[in-house]
Order: structure tokens, then sequence, then C-alpha cells
């Protein structure tokens, strides 16, 4: 019996290296809360328990910021993951030539087939299809329903203009207890520009018309964003500088509203599970103001999945965003954390729970109050960086608002002829 058993290991070994299906390692980097973390250890281990061959290694960061530092600096040392979360600025990276195209995986290993075609174009660049979007997602602010109830304050309408907003910030600033504050200041975000671009496009001077190679902001644009913002703060609708940079807002674990110290914040609407998974109060939606009139709001691909040019095992890793997209098990796990899902059989599992619902719900009332999105600023995690030094220059007194307005607009400028 040892003997037999010992020559059927020897065949099964045999058999492995014959039909090459020793265990390789794939790596995957992304960024996000510990809730993210949680759901794609699960999608891991379903993808892993399928693919015995195939080991994923998830290398993970809490925001964006530390995401792409960390991803540059391994690319320029040759040593970049296999797959690589996007944002907004997967053009940049692929103008850099440090992506791979995916279109000769599909058909077979990737199956593009039941991806919404608007899923499909907004990976494709250049003729190439480069990223697959992880799924929908649309700028929302979340408010916490538990604490503006407990404070005696009307819940805020989902819709409502920019005067009936700043009333309804009046009202709660007037319920809520000392330290406390109506909304977190969304213009010191390190992602500020999202709700910079959804003012430009609320006033009608959308950022950046790649066509054209064109900014249709001026200073004067500009100014009046850090003008509404700094009357906000003037009256102690959202907190002083020095409070909102104790909070990195990079996602639930350092987010002011999870906190308890303010009860309106800015997220994706991908992120809502994330955040109501740090609280025991109840979290709810609403849009920006104004959108209803204007429909300055967007729905966009939350993120993208891309494979590193040089991957040693682009196959594998095609493989595993396949299985992370389309994949119906996966999508009962993932949920909408990475956005309302593009793939028809991925949404064939349904929503899992009452926070993907929520999210639907948002999208049913949001939707309709949006437009194409704008196209991204070149060098957008430059423009990311640079608008929050600018932005919270004039926060802390140290320029004033026309300084800031013209500092932002000539930032555009540079980035546009770089």
């Amino acid at each position: 019996m040892k003997k037999t058993g010992l020559a059927l290991l020897i065949i099964l070994m045999s058999a492995v290296m014959v039909f090459g299906q020793q265990q390789i390692t794939i790596r995957w980097a992304y960024w996000g809360s510990e809730s993210r973390v949680k759901r794609s250890q699960e999608a891991i281990n379903l993808f892993e328990a399928a693919n015995p061959g195939i080991k994923v290694n998830p290398e993970i960061s809490g925001g964006t910021g530390d995401h792409f530092n960390k991803v540059d600096t391994q690319l320029a040392g040759g040593s970049g993951p296999d797959i690589i979360q996007m944002g907004g600025n997967i053009n940049d990276y692929v103008k850099r030539g440090v992506l791979l195209p995916l279109e000769k995986y599909s058909g077979t290993i990737l199956n593009t087939a039941v991806i919404d075609p608007s899923a499909i174009e907004s990976g494709t660049i250049d003729g190439h299809l480069y990223g697959v979007s992880t799924g929908v997602t649309m700028p929302a602010l979340v408010y916490n329903k538990s604490l503006i109830q407990r404070a005696g304050a009307p819940l805020p309408k989902v819709s409502m203009t920019y005067e009936e907003f700043r009333n309804y910030l009046v009202t709660l600033k007037s319920k809520l207890p000392a330290g406390v504050y109506p909304m977190q200041d969304i213009g010191a975000l390190s992602s500020n520009s999202t709700p910079f671009g959804y003012w430009t496009r609320y006033n009608g001077t959308p950022l950046y018309d790649a066509a054209t190679k064109t900014t249709a902001v001026k200073p004067a644009d500009a100014q009046k964003y850090l003008e509404l913002f700094k009357d906000y703060r003037n009256n102690g609708l959202v907190p002083p500088a020095d409070i909102a940079a104790g909070y990195a807002e990079t996602n639930a674990d350092t987010s002011m509203v999870i906190a308890g110290k303010a009860a309106i914040g800015f997220i994706w609407t991908n992120q809502l599970a994330g955040y109501q998974a740090a609280t025991t109060d109840e979290l709810c939606l609403m849009e920006f103001p104004g959108a209803a009139a204007t429909k300055a709001l967007w729905q966009a691909p939350s993120q993208f999945y891309t494979v590193n040019k040089n991957s040693k095992y682009p196959e594998a890793a095609v493989k595993f965003i396949n299985f992370l997209v389309n994949s119906p098990e996966a999508a009962k796990v993932l949920g909408n954390d990475r956005g309302a899902s593009a793939s028809a059989t991925a949404r064939a599992a349904g929503a899992a729970d009452i926070n993907d619902r929520k999210v639907l719900e948002y999208l049913d009332v949001a939707g309709p109050h949006s437009s194409k999105e704008t196209d991204h600023v070149p060098n957008d995690t430059e423009f990311n960086s640079t608008l929050f030094l600018i932005y919270q220059k004039v926060a802390f007194g140290q320029i004033s608002t026309a300084a800031g307005g013209q500092q932002i607009y000539d930032l555009i400028v540079r980035l546009i002829k770089k």
C-alpha cells in the first residue's frame, strides 16, 4: 500500500509538471477600508478554492494617495503588482505604457459579452481595452440619520437647491451639540477634485475637454468655489481648518462622519456599505445640491481592474479579474463596494443587503439628474494633491480666495500643457 501510495503521488506530481499547473502567485494592489478588505478576501478565498493552481496575494493601501505612491515606486523598480486597481487616472498610466491591453482575452478567459457596453467603453482607450470596470458609482452626500434624529432636527430631502441646502445646514447647526458640525469640509479632501468637479459642472464651467484640450474654468470660477466653503467655514457649517485637517477622510476609518463629529459628508455610492459597517448609527444618501436642475451629477466607473504589462502571469491575472467582475458568487460577497455591477451575470445575484438596496434607490433618483462625465484633467493624481494644497492655504488664511482661484486656474492650464 505504501508503494502504491508513493507511486500515485509521483504520478500526480508528474502530471502537475507536465500540464504546467504548479501553483503560481499573482499580486493584487488595491486601496480601501476594513470592510473592502474583508469582502475582497472572501472573494479571493472563493477564487482560490475553484482554482487551486493560483494564489492571490493582496497588497492593500488605506487610500488612493498611498496606493499610487507605492505602485509607482514598484513599477519604477520593475516589481509592479500583476493587477493594479485604477481610478480616473487610468489614462495617465496608459500614456506611460505600463498597462496590458486586454482585448485579446475577450471571449476566452474574459467574458466581455455580459458586461454593459458603456462599461467596456469606459475602459477602452485609443482603441484598446486597458481596464475592466469594477462597477458604476456616483458621487453622493452621506448623512447620519440617527445622529440627526437624536438632535431633534428634520431629516434632509434627497434633492435640494444650494439655497435650501445652506438653510438646512443652518437649521442643523442650531440643533447639534457643541463640537459636532453640520457637514465635513468636503473641499479639504485629498480627493477634492470630485466636489470641485461637481461645482464646475453645476456652475456651467466644466474642468476639461479632451477633444480641444481646454478648460472652461476661469480664475473667478474657482474663486467662487473657495468662497462657497469660506462662507460655510465662517458660519460654523463646516469645521475650522485645523479641526478638518485632523481627519484624513480617505476611508471610513478616518471619516469625521463616522467619528460622530459631522452629520453630513461626501462619499461615492460604492462606499456606503464600508461606512455603515464602521458605525451603529444608520447612514443614508442624498444628492449634492442643485443636481436636479443642472444634471451636474454623473455615473462613473467606480474603479478599474488593470494588468501590469510586465506581469509574469497575465492569463491568471485576467482570469481572476473575470471572476471578480462576472461571477455571481463574487458578486454576493463584494456587493456594491466597488460600484453597482456592470455585468449581467453578477447582477443576477441580486442585492445582498440593505446598503446595496439604498444605493440602488439613490441611483434611481440621482441617475436622471446626471449627465456624461467630464473628461479628467491630465495628470489627475497631481491635480488632486495640488488642488488640496491650494485649498488648505485658503482655509488656513494663508492666501485669499482670489489668489487661490488664480492658482487653481494656473494649475489646470499647466497640467493640460504638461
